[in-house]
């Protein structure tokens, strides 16, 4: 299967120390150039910048569809929109992204989405991790990582990590 990602499944991540979730559950990830220039260029301090220069498990592509970038790109950051792009280019199986308009917009062109909680929840199905409520709590706090309480709440009951 192919999975593209946006930037932010893995600077969150690499915040955490926890980009060999990624590599594990999925093989080969798929970056556009402009995740790539947001995760490495921005400076040599950003979460996963080394790990993605190093990385043979990320390989970096880019869009043709420039016209469909720019119409995205007045909704969506250049990230997002190239993602969405790469993703419908190539008939990926999934789209890694978090953002919520990207989520939708994505799914508007019937792509098959999964966030970071669905990353995490799949973790700990194939049993990459124990549990997923020290994970969010580390992603909360330590990477500034927004989950409304309601998702929170539920993806534990789900999971089977509150009453």
């Amino acid at each position: 299967m192919i999975v593209v990602s946006d930037t932010s499944p893995i600077i969150n991540l690499a915040m955490i120390g926890r980009l060999e979730l990624l590599p594990a559950l999925f093989g080969e990830v798929i970056i556009p150039y402009k995740v790539f220039e947001e995760i490495t260029q921005r400076g040599s301090s950003m979460p996963g910048a080394e790990a993605v220069l190093a990385a043979r498990w990320v390989e970096t592509r880019a869009c043709t569809n420039t016209t469909l970038v720019q119409a995205l790109r007045t909704q969506l950051d250049s990230g997002e929109a190239e993602a969405i792009v790469l993703a419908l280019e190539l008939e990926s199986g999934l789209l890694l992204i978090d953002e919520k308009m990207g989520r939708q917009v994505a799914r508007g062109f019937s792509l098959s989405v999964m966030g970071l909680v669905g990353v995490l929840t799949l973790a700990k199905r194939q049993g990459l991790i124990l549990e997923i409520k020290s994970v969010l709590d580390e992603l909360i706090h330590r990477a500034g990582f927004r989950i409304s309480d309601d998702l929170y709440q539920a993806v534990l009951k789900k999971e089977g990590e509150l009453p």
